[in-house]
C-alpha cells in the first residue's frame, strides 16, 4: 500500500499507477467470475495474482519509505503509520459490505435473510478490527474470515508481514533477507505445483489449508519487494508505465495453462510470475519516469483509487454475482450490467477516497502521528 514518503525522496509515480492497473484488473476478474463454471474457463484467468503483485509492491514501498528512518522512528510509530494508512478503508469496506448484505438474495446463499441484524452488525464491528472471524460466525456460507467483504483477508496478512518487519525482520542483513526470500520462493513453488487446484488461489479462511495458502502467498512477495528496494540499481527506462501496465494486464489475462490434466503447469506459471515477472515489472516501473501532464494525472488517479477500489468493490460484486446466479444470466447478456458494475465500483472508490479516506487519514495524522513524532524528537538523545 502507498507509504508516507519523506520529502527528500523521489516518488515512484509509476508504481502508484501500476497498483491502480492491478486493482482495476481485480474488479474485472471478479465480474467475469460470476459467469465462470470453474477456474479453467474464467475470463482474465489469472486475475487473482494481482494480490501477490500488491504484496510485492507493498514490500518494495515499505522498505523504500521506512528502512532509513528507524534511527528516529519507534516500532509504535511505524505501526501507527501503517494503521492510519490502511485501517480507515478497512472500516469503510465493512460498512459497505454490511449495507449490501441484504441485497444479495440468491440461490448461492439461500439462508442469508435468516441472519439477524444484530449478528450482521457484530460481524461488521469485528471486521473493523481486522481480527479474522471463526467459521462459526460465517454468516454467508463461503467460509470467509470476513463474510461482509471477502478481499479483506489480504489486509490481515498485510498487517502480519508489516508487524514482522517492524518488530525485527527489518534488521536482517541483505544476505539473511536473501536466504529468507529463497526459502519462501521454494515454498511458493512447491505449494503452487502441488496444490489441488493447480494455482495459488486462497487465503480467505481460518481453515488450516487456507491459512497456509495465505502465509505462503504473502511471505515471498513482501520480503522479495523489501530486498528489491534495498539492492536494486535503477536504470532509465523509456515508456515504462505503458510497458509495465501491458505486462501486468498480460500476466493476469493469460488463459489457464495445462487444463485439468496438467494442473502443475498452471501452478508453475503462477509461481514463476510471482517470483520472476512481477519483480521485473516493479524494477522497470521504479526505473521509469512519468513525463507529461496527462501521464502524471493518470498515475496519480490510478494510485489514489487503487486501495479504496480493492477494499470496497466486492460487496457490489456479491450483488452482481447473486443476480447472475439467480437469473442464470449468460455472459452474452450480462456484460452491459457488468460494465455498469465496473464503473460503479470506480465511482464508489473515488467517493470513499475524497469524502472519507483522505479527510480521516489527515485528521488521524494530525492527532496521532504529528504528536508522537514531536514527542519522540524530544526524547531522542542528540546524535541518536
Amino acid at each position: 500500500m502507498k507509504p508516507e514518503l519523506t520529502s527528500t525522496k523521489p516518488h515512484y509515480a509509476i508504481l502508484d499507477g501500476l497498483r491502480g492497473v492491478a486493482a482495476l484488473m481485480v474488479v474485472a476478474f471478479h465480474i467475469f467470475e460470476a459467469n465462470a463454471t470453474s477456474h479453467l474457463d474464467q475470463v482474465i484467468n489469472h486475475g487473482y495474482l494481482a494480490v501477490d503483485f500488491f504484496f510485492l509492491l507493498s514490500g518494495f514501498v515499505v522498505g523504500y519509505a521506512y528502512d532509513d528512518r528507524w534511527y528516529k522512528m519507534s516500532i509504535k510509530e511505524f505501526l501507527m503509520r501503517r494503521l492510519v494508512r490502511l485501517q480507515p478503508m478497512v472500516i469503510m469496506g465493512m460498512i459497505v459490505g454490511a449495507i449490501g448484505f441484504y441485497f444479495q438474495d440468491s440461490i448461492l446463499w439461500p439462508n442469508i435473510h435468516d441472519v439477524p441484524v444484530w449478528k450482521t452488525i457484530l460481524v461488521m464491528f469485528i471486521g473493523f478490527t481486522i481480527l479474522p472471524l471463526p467459521l462459526s460466525m460465517d454468516i454467508r456460507g463461503w467460509t470467509e474470515m470476513y463474510p461482509l467483504n471477502g478481499p479483506a483477508w489480504s489486509l490481515f496478512y498485510e498487517y502480519i508481514v508489516n508487524i514482522l518487519y517492524g518488530i525485527g525482520l527489518r534488521k536482517l542483513s541483505n544476505k539473511a533477507l536473501g536466504v529468507l526470500v529463497l526459502l519462501a520462493a521454494a515454498a511458493l513453488v512447491h505449494f503452487a505445483v502441488t496444490s489441488p487446484g493447480g494455482d495459488v488461489i486462497g487465503g480467505w479462511s481460518l481453515e488450516p489449508v487456507q491459512m497456509r495458502t495465505g502465509i505462503t502467498r504473502v511471505l515471498f512477495p513482501f520480503f522479495a519487494g523489501l530486498l528489491l528496494s534495498r539492492t536494486v540499481q535503477l536504470s532509465k527506462i523509456k515508456n515504462a508505465f505503458l510497458l509495465c501496465s501491458l505486462s501486468v494486464i498480460a500476466v493476469l489475462s493469460i488463459p489457464r495453462i495445462g487444463g485439468s490434466e496438467h494442473l502443475w503447469m498452471n501452478g508453475l506459471y503462477d509461481s514463476l510470475s510471482i517470483i520472476l515477472i512481477f519483480p521485473l515489472i516493479v524494477y522497470l516501473g521504479a526505473s521509469g519516469e512519468v513525463k507529461g501532464k496527462y501521464g502524471s494525472l493518470i498515475c496519480k488517479f490510478f494510485g489514489d483509487i487503487s486501495y479504496p477500489l480493492y477494499i470496497t468493490h466486492y460487496p457490489i460484486i456479491y450483488i452482481y454475482t447473486a443476480w447472475v446466479a439467480s437469473n442464470k444470466v449468460p455472459l452474452s447478456e450480462a456484460w452491459p450490467t457488468g460494465i455498469v458494475v465496473f464503473l460503479t465500483c470506480i465511482t464508489l472508490s473515488y467517493a470513499c477516497l475524497k469524502l472519507y479516506d483522505e479527510p480521516v487519514r489527515k485528521w488521524l495524522t494530525r492527532k496521532l502521528l504529528v504528536k508522537s513524532t514531536k514527542q519522540a524528537a524530544v526524547q531522542l538523545k542528540p546524535g541518536y
